[in-house]
């Protein structure tokens, strides 16, 4: 037991992000876009610095607007050099509306073409 105590602490602290997802389009790959905030280093104000990190997602778990948390690993490919550890907050399903709404929708666009 205490070899196996031994052997997690030898690995180390990994670095760790939080951010919001804002691409999946590429086969187990998000890009995670992480905000911080910082004083500019002359007029002292707070101003929202951002990076993306691309991070390998093995699952396919992740999806656009998610908060993840990210771990660096080795690197795994041009950019990626971060993986997935977990998704914090899932991103609100935006639902089908109702057939008839659409159908409302539809006379009014045809309405504002037909004044042009």
């Amino acid at each position: 037991m205490a070899a196996a105590q031994q052997s997690t602490e030898s690995l180390g602290h990994k670095n760790e992000k939080v951010g919001e997802v804002v691409s999946t389009k590429m086969a187990k790959t998000i890009v995670v876009e992480v905000t911080r905030r910082v004083a500019h280093p002359v007029y002292k104000r707070i101003v929202h610095k951002r990076k993306k990190f691309y991070a390998h997602d093995e699952k396919q778990s992740a999806q656009v607007g998610d908060v993840v948390r990210i771990v660096e690993c080795r690197p795994l490919s041009r950019l990626k050099r971060w993986e997935l550890r977990d998704v914090i907050r899932r991103a609100v399903q935006v639902g089908v509306e109702h057939p008839a709404l659409e159908a409302e929708a539809d006379t009014r666009v045809k309405k504002t073409i037909k004044r042009k």
